[in-house]
């Protein structure tokens, strides 16, 4: 029941996930930086207290209890991870929906499974499963070997990508205007890495959530405390660029231009930002559940490509392509799914 549990709540996350950049999609007349960074307000600074707050009444005082280096580990690792969620958005926006999310979130599957056992290898902790470990084990080899196939799956979802390329450089020139694959699969690899951080973040901040566990909290929403720093991070590092980009491109009056619709542009960039936290708090009560292994991190991962590609096709990112360029990709996203499967089977050993 605890493993169905788990599952449900991954799944609902990934949805979330997966579905939160639809809303910016109906932005109006607002540069990328500009409705990146009102959503990324609503992401990283407001709405995690929010569900802090209604879970954990005293997460102000667990966060101040706790040790300095513990808050300055899950920081770090809340700015790396920034950098992954601020080139995710150039990623899809390069790349589409479909095949953005695919190549960023393979990476971010395969990297995010392997970053906490390398980890413990460097510092051994009890429960915790090292790097040295996988490799002598059935399980943790199975493991490797998702990682592997998830890794080809990527490589076949980029040569899609090329194939799309040519398949809209003559006779549909206007299908999709920011389509730029090699800037998009640059991004989506320093993405796919970087993002992973976020996995190795929820274990810096373990302290403080074990602390709201004692304290009385829910098992359930433990993590919530611990977002609050690691969101900070990358609220930092997503603040700085979209605010140098404002300057760049002088886009400050994106906010103030009442030419465009300020308050639905609002709206759906607080919707969109929303959506983006919930992941994370739905992640947390799965990873209650399961545990915050290689199997949570893949399971999470591959809802999000799975909603993603939904809205990839509902948006017929698609159309217009050769027979062999989508059968390509759905090689390539068959690829990541198996990966997927060996990857929760091998947990399991």
């Amino acid at each position: 029941m605890e493993s169905l549990l788990g599952i449900i709540f991954h799944s609902i996350g990934g949805f979330s996930s997966g579905s939160f950049y639809m809303p910016f999609k109906k932005v109006k007349s607002w540069a990328w930086e500009s409705y990146w960074l009102v959503g990324g307000f609503f992401s990283w600074l407001i709405v995690p207290p929010i569900a802090a707050y209604l879970t954990i009444p005293n997460f102000a005082e667990i966060i101040a209890a706790a040790s300095p280096t513990i808050k300055a580990f899950t920081f770090s690792m809340g700015l790396i991870w920034g950098i992954g969620g601020l080139t995710y958005g150039l990623g899809v926006r390069y790349l589409g929906m479909s095949l953005g999310n695919s190549i960023v979130l393979g990476f971010c599957s395969a990297f995010g499974a392997l970053v906490p056992s390398i980890y413990y290898n460097f510092h051994p902790t009890e429960g915790k499963i090292s790097f040295t470990d996988m490799l002598q084990s059935t399980g943790g080899q199975l493991v490797l070997l998702g990682v592997a196939v998830c890794l080809l799956g990527i490589a076949i979802s980029g040569k899609a990508g090329i194939l799309k390329e040519k398949d809209f450089a003559v006779g549909h020139e206007n299908k999709d205007k920011d389509f730029n694959l090699v800037k998009g699969l640059i991004i989506a690899v320093v993405s796919g890495i970087l993002s992973s951080f976020f996995n190795y973040g929820i274990e810096a901040g373990k302290p403080m959530a074990e602390a709201a566990v004692v304290s009385g909290c829910n098992p359930l929403f433990q993590n919530n405390v611990t977002y609050i720093v690691l969101l900070w991070g990358g609220l930092t590092t997503n603040f700085i660029w979209c605010l140098y980009l404002n300057f760049k491109n002088k886009t400050f009056s994106d906010y103030t231009n009442k030419q465009t619709p300020i308050t639905k542009n609002i709206l759906f960039s607080a919707l969109a930002g929303t959506m983006w936290f919930l992941q994370f708090f739905f992640y947390g009560m799965g990873e209650s559940k399961l545990g915050n292994g290689a199997s949570s991190w893949i399971l999470h991962m591959s809802t999000i490509i799975l909603t993603a590609n939904f809205w990839g096709f509902y948006l017929k990112e698609w159309s217009g392509v050769s027979k062999k360029t989508f059968n390509t990709f759905l090689w390539g996203i068959g690829l990541i799914m198996f990966s997927i499967v060996l990857v929760g089977i091998g947990n399991s050993l």
